[in-house]
């Protein structure tokens, strides 16, 4: 099953220095679901693809593109194919709660899980590949803060995961490696 996403609008928002100003870690979320239009958006200015060539929103050395964004939902879990701006699912169990440790998990709408494929990066020595992909991992992270202090949403990293429970939830091959999960939702009333 594939979810198309609607086109990503991209004006709005914040200005720069106020979405900075307002970026934090949030870990009070409201169960309410993401629009599809928002979600869209969030994914777009994660990862998405911002110029013809297929270059994206956040760097990758040497283009490599090795981080793959996983996008668990109460309805499954899906791979954000960025090319085509939509959603693959690869799984239709709500794997959520397998993304981290933490009680939120369970509660917020959504879960992203970033996974680099090691397969894209045989141009950098295998021993700092995972170092290249973490840097772009934490920048597409910082992408998702800064749209979420944006539109008012909340999210947090997690480091603090099972990462060969989500690599066989998500039915990963040997050359990807889970490096993060992140939360996103609206914040809760008390928030």
């Amino acid at each position: 099953m594939t979810i198309a996403l609607p086109p990503p609008v991209r004006d709005g928002g914040l200005p720069l220095m106020q979405a900075l100003e307002r970026r934090r870690s949030g870990r009070e979320f409201s169960r309410t679901e993401l629009p599809l239009p928002l979600l869209s958006n969030l994914l777009w200015a994660a990862w998405g693809v911002n110029r013809p060539d297929g270059h994206r929103t956040a760097p990758s050395a040497i283009n490599a593109q090795e981080i793959d964004l996983y996008v668990a939902l109460p309805q499954g879990a899906y791979l954000y194919d960025a090319a085509e701006h939509a959603l693959r699912r690869i799984a239709a169990a709500d794997l959520r709660r397998v993304t981290g440790y933490q009680d939120f998990v369970d509660e917020a709408p959504l879960d992203l899980v970033y996974v680099a494929d090691h397969a894209r990066m045989r141009m950098v020595p295998a021993a700092q590949r995972e170092s290249y992909a973490s840097v772009a991992a934490g920048a597409i992270t910082q992408s998702v803060y800064l749209f979420a202090a944006s539109f008012g949403l909340v999210t947090v990293i997690r480091a603090w995961i099972d990462r060969a429970a989500i690599a066989d939830a998500l039915g990963l091959t040997h050359d990807q490696q889970v490096l993060l999960s992140q939360t996103v939702g609206f914040p809760t009333a008390t928030t």
